[in-house]
């Protein structure tokens, strides 16, 4: 146990010493936090004040029809305002009516107005030609509001209910689509990482040097605890930093996004109730805090080791059969990586159905359930689907490392030869 300590010491130091463990591990959360936090501040400058409309109907039928959006838009009423003095009395806009065509209104604008403003000038004079319809049907006003207010319903969050599914499922598609193709980029790299450095030291001729001293599992076992650490460490420092630097983000925030993000998280109702007077932002920051970051990132950590651990053995065992031709390598990684290409595309495609049948297996069986199962996590899985999940990926681990180990101690001293998986299978049950 203690060489093996050695090993790992040996390959941890070496890897987070160099610049480029550094850059990454320090410029990445930095690059991300910024990136998302831009994002949100110039959404909240890109949202529009307050839109002052002037409105002209000399018959005055569709006066007590238009109805005003306090928070977007105010209509005035007024018959003395023309095409040519609007701007004069200090209106963004002004709607008259088309006599050519019947019911027809245009909007003058002193600049393009935005899509969002003419979607929503577009829609109050729908709705006031809706209820001028139904009028003439002989449905009064009063009657129709009274209906609309009792039919009015909302519903709430419970961050423990099935419910929560539904209402964040874009941000659950956003999470579990981020966290399992983080676990697939990070196997790629680390697996890619350990293959790489048995190589070296194999080409070198620095393994014959070292299993004068140490066992080939223990060489094996030491490179790969050892980079694993690596990355083991680098994770835990891209939390911490994105966790720091996502908190002082929130202090260039307009003040008014954060009493909204309060306002929600107190009650939930207001987001999908009072949509107007909410910012998307706002409603954007309220639910990633909602969201169960312990068990989001506690998993993620469990399947980065578990996922890490199951395929770097199987990296290693073809690091230690190639010579010098980096075309040997690829063939050979080829059924390593086809599993890890599966679960990635089980993630993608079924995302939107987190607990279909391709969904349950893929994020079962240890070969895609790294992937797979982080897909799901955040749409809150049964404990015993999780539970068989991390169970079997252990299992997984100790088969592969075992596997490995066999084929690592054969072939980590074999040169001049090229060797196949079918040979390789041989090597793991030879005695």
């Amino acid at each position: 146990m203690n060489k093996i300590w050695l090993i790992i010491r040996r390959e941890y130091i070496t890897r987070v010493r160099n610049k480029t463990f550094l850059l990454s591990t320090f410029l990445l959360p930095i690059v991300i936090v910024l990136f998302i936090a831009g994002s949100i501040f110039l959404s909240v400058k890109s949202e529009e004040g307050r839109k002052r409309i002037a409105f002209s109907d000399p018959s005055e039928f569709f006066k007590p029809l238009v109805k005003n959006d306090s928070a977007k838009l105010v209509f005035v009423f007024d018959t003395t305002v023309d095409t040519l003095n609007y701007t004069k009395k200090g209106f963004d806009g002004f709607v008259y009516l088309d006599d050519s065509i019947n019911h027809h209104f245009v909007l003058r604008t002193p600049k393009a107005a935005s899509m969002g403003t003419t979607n929503s000038i577009e829609s109050k004079f729908n709705e006031a030609y809706q209820n001028y319809q139904l009028e003439r049907s002989g449905i009064s006003k009063v009657y129709l509001d009274s209906l609309k207010k009792e039919s009015s319903t909302y519903f709430s969050v419970d961050n423990k209910g099935d419910d929560a599914k539904v209402v964040n499922a874009g941000l659950n598609y956003a999470v579990g689509f981020g966290s399992g193709i983080l676990i697939y980029i990070t196997m790629f790299v680390f697996g890619a990482m350990v293959m790489r450095g048995v190589m070296e030291e194999k080409t070198n001729r620095i393994a014959e040097v070292m299993v004068s001293s140490v066992k080939p599992f223990q060489l094996m076992m030491g490179k790969i605890l050892g980079i694993g650490a690596v990355g083991l460490t680098q994770l835990l420092l891209w939390i911490i930093l994105m966790s720091i630097l996502s908190i002082a983000a929130t202090a260039f925030l307009p003040a008014d996004i954060m009493s909204q993000v309060q306002q929600i998280q107190n009650n939930p109702a207001i987001a999908s109730n009072n949509a107007a007077q909410v910012s998307e932002s706002a409603k954007f920051i309220a639910n990633v805090s909602n969201l169960n970051w312990p068990m989001i990132i506690g998993c993620f950590i469990f399947y980065f080791v578990g996922g890490f651990l199951f395929y770097s053995s199987l990296f290693a065992a073809v690091g230690s059969v190639v010579n010098e031709d980096p075309q040997e390598a690829q063939s050979l990684m080829l059924p390593i990586m086809m599993p890890i290409i599966f679960g990635f595309i089980i993630l993608s495609s079924n995302l939107n159905s987190p607990d279909n049948d391709a969904m349950f297996w893929g994020s079962i069986i240890p070969f895609t359930s790294p992937i797979v199962m982080m897909g799901r996590i955040s749409t809150s899985p049964p404990w015993w689907q999780l539970a068989l999940s991390m169970a079997s990926l252990i299992g997984g681990f100790l088969f592969t490392t075992w596997m490995a180990g066999k084929i690592y101690r054969t072939g980590i001293l074999m040169y001049g030869k090229k060797a196949s998986w079918k040979e390789m299978i041989k090597w793991t049950f030879r005695k």
